[in-house]
């Protein structure tokens, strides 16, 4: 069974980077309250929401940018082979 992001290569890059997020909260949280936090905690999933929310415009954005630098090159290197 085929996920729909599967063939969204946008996706494909922002996942690494939220699952960084995750990561990042989970051990902040733990920090805050000194003890082991889980990443599906509900603090946790909140603050990831708010980072996701307040970067993920920008993030697609700039691996928008990146795609598109790549594709003509991409392209070049298909068609001279």
């Amino acid at each position: 069974m085929q996920r729909e992001n599967d063939n969204d290569p946008v996706m494909a890059l922002q996942i690494p980077v939220i699952q960084k997020i995750i990561q990042d909260e989970t051990w902040f949280e733990g920090e805050r309250r000194g003890c082991w936090v889980s990443p599906s905690d509900p603090v946790v999933t909140e603050r990831v929401c708010q980072v996701v929310l307040r970067v993920g415009g920008d993030l697609r954005r700039a691996i928008l940018s990146e795609l598109a630098k790549r594709a003509p090159r991409a392209a070049w290197r298909r068609h001279a082979a």
